[in-house]
């Protein structure tokens, strides 16, 4: 097993990274499975699975008020709740939407938002 947060090598039970102090999720999830490359350092750069902080940021910023970048994050609540608050209120509501998305826009550029709907690390 590898760290979520940096990449290295960790035991199978172990709650805590040697490396990076942070959590790990010691449950046995079938849903998530996630692939990382045989490279030890920085394997979370390398997970075939993550998504880019830089579409993600510019699809908040540019979309937001449709939740574009929470769709492509996995955060499908928050999507359509975004969604949902401007196409039902006709547009009227349309810029409280934008601004809820410039807001995780610029959070996800910043790296105040660094993990995807499944946990995963998102690559700069």
């Amino acid at each position: 097993m590898f760290c979520k947060q940096c990449g290295k090598p960790t035991e199978g039970n172990q709650e805590i990274c040697n490396e990076c102090l942070a959590k790990q999720n010691t449950q046995n999830n079938n849903n998530a499975q996630t692939t990382y490359t045989q490279n030890p350092q920085n394997n979370a750069q390398f997970n075939s699975e993550a998504k880019s902080k830089m579409a993600a940021g510019l699809l908040g910023i540019f979309l937001g008020s449709l939740g574009i970048h929470n769709f492509y994050l996995g955060y499908t609540g928050k999507a359509l709740a975004q969604l949902l608050i401007s196409l039902l209120s006709c547009g009227m509501l349309a810029w409280a939407s934008a601004i809820w998305g410039l807001i995780e826009g610029v959070m996800l550029l910043t790296g105040s938002i660094n993990v995807d709907g499944k946990g995963n690390p998102l690559k700069d």
